[in-house]
């Protein structure tokens, strides 16, 4: 799989765009991708090679991000991230195409924006 693949993975979920803040707005091989969410900017993936492979780093609870980094060999602490929170995902892997597209669509909600509760004043 390529990063331009799992960009468009990512482009599939509603109102979210790429973002390259650390390369003045271009994609470059090197560039690190941040798939952001329209309303909040929050990222849900930030796609960047590592030794000619692509690495998407997605979020995660705590006691999951462990568990897949126990599981799978591919996986493992996201880099210049949170590490409890983070994972790094090399799609080029051991995790299975299905269960990838599972991991960033967790992450996407995970950091989608919290909807307004109603205020009822009756």
């Amino acid at each position: 799989m390529t990063k331009r693949e799992l960009i468009n993975i990512c482009l599939e979920f509603p109102d979210v765009y790429e973002d390259y803040p650390f390369d003045l707005l271009t994609e470059t091989p090197d560039a690190w991708t941040v798939m952001r969410h329209k309303v909040n900017k929050k990222g849900f993936a930030h796609i960047y090679s590592a030794g000619g492979q692509p690495i998407i780093n997605l979020k995660c609870n705590p006691f999951e991000a462990d568990m897949l980094r126990q599981a799978f060999e591919s996986i493992t602490a996201a880099y210049h991230m949170n590490k409890e929170h983070w994972n790094g995902v090399n799609p080029n892997g051991d995790v299975p195409l299905e269960m990838l597209r599972g991991l960033i669509k967790n992450s996407y909600e995970l950091t989608k924006p919290k909807s307004k509760k109603s205020i009822n004043f009756q």
